[in-house]
Parts: C-alpha cells; sequence; structure tokens
C-alpha cells in the first residue's frame, strides 16, 4: 500500500510546457530586408540585360546594314552610290552622339568624325567619301573606303569611346 502524500497548503503545480513552434509566416524582418533586396538587384540586373541586348542588337543592325551596302555595291561600277551610302550610314550614327552632324562640313564633320579614336588613315579615308560623293573624278578605293567605315563604326556604335565634343570641353 502506498501512502499519499497530505495535500499541500500551496497551489497545485503542473509540469513545464513549452511554447509551440514559431511559425514560418510571417517571416522574420531580416528575410524581408533580404527579399526586397533580392528583387531589386533582379530588377537591375533585368535592365541591364536588356540595355546591353539592345546596344548589340542596334550595333549588330548598323554592321549588318554596312555589310548590305558593300555587297550590293561590290559589283556596281557606281562608286559615287557607295561613297553616298556610306556617308549616309555614318552621318546616322554620329548623329547619335551629335545632333548637328547632319548637317555638318567640312572641318566640323573632321571634328565630330575626329571624336571617335581612330588612326589618320581611316580619317582621312572617311572624309574623302563626301568628297566622291559629288567629284567621280576623285580616285576612290572602295574596299579600303568599307574597312574605315567598318572601323570607325565598330567604335562609333560603343559610346564610351567618343570623345567629348570640343565645346564640351570648354565648358569642364
Amino acid at each position: 500500500m502506498m501512502l499519499q502524500p497530505a495535500s499541500s497548503p500551496g497551489p497545485q503545480l503542473r509540469d513545464i510546457h513549452l511554447p509551440p513552434a514559431p511559425s514560418w509566416w510571417p517571416p522574420a524582418p531580416g528575410w524581408w530586408v533580404l527579399a526586397v533586396l533580392l528583387l531589386v538587384l533582379s530588377l537591375l540586373g533585368i535592365e541591364w540585360w536588356r540595355r546591353r541586348h539592345r546596344a548589340w542588337r542596334q550595333r549588330r543592325q548598323v554592321l549588318d546594314e554596312l555589310e548590305r551596302i558593300a555587297g550590293q555595291h561590290q559589283h556596281d561600277d557606281d562608286a559615287a552610290a557607295l561613297a553616298s551610302a556610306l556617308h549616309q550610314l555614318l552621318r546616322r550614327v554620329a548623329r547619335q552622339h551629335d545632333a548637328l552632324a547632319v548637317r555638318q562640313r567640312g572641318d566640323a564633320w573632321r571634328q565630330t568624325l575626329a571624336r571617335v579614336p581612330v588612326d589618320t588613315t581611316t580619317l582621312q579615308q572617311l572624309l574623302a567619301l563626301e568628297q566622291r560623293m559629288y567629284r567621280p573624278s576623285v580616285p576612290f578605293d572602295r574596299a579600303a573606303s568599307v574597312a574605315a567605315a567598318r572601323a570607325w563604326l565598330q567604335l562609333a556604335l560603343k559610346p564610351a569611346r567618343w570623345k567629348p565634343a570640343a565645346t564640351e570641353h570648354a565648358d569642364a
């Protein structure tokens, strides 16, 4: 037979109970900060990729157009038409960096072309395009002109390659 303890005068004590496990939702504030940070970085990455893809696509279109022009005029005997097409392509690309490029002639056009770091031979070849369009008697090397246009365009289509204009230098 077992003896029963006498009832104690104090409160009846129960076993220790653990609190319920924390819920996974809502997450702690640190997880919210991490989620927002990841979202912002993802959006910035997507925008960066879109800009790079757009710039790449634009470069590809311009260089494809150059190849189309060169192929179209390869067998023609019309050097003036080739010079005109190359000149128009150069002006369209230059207009993206200098709105006045479509109206420039002579030294102003030379300065715009020189804002892209190309060698002197390439620059002279590009300047000869304008003369060849209006003077059929000027000697014209088709292959060298297309190669010069290609070299200039490959550098000109990268905005970081453009040097500031002389007026921009004076303001700085």
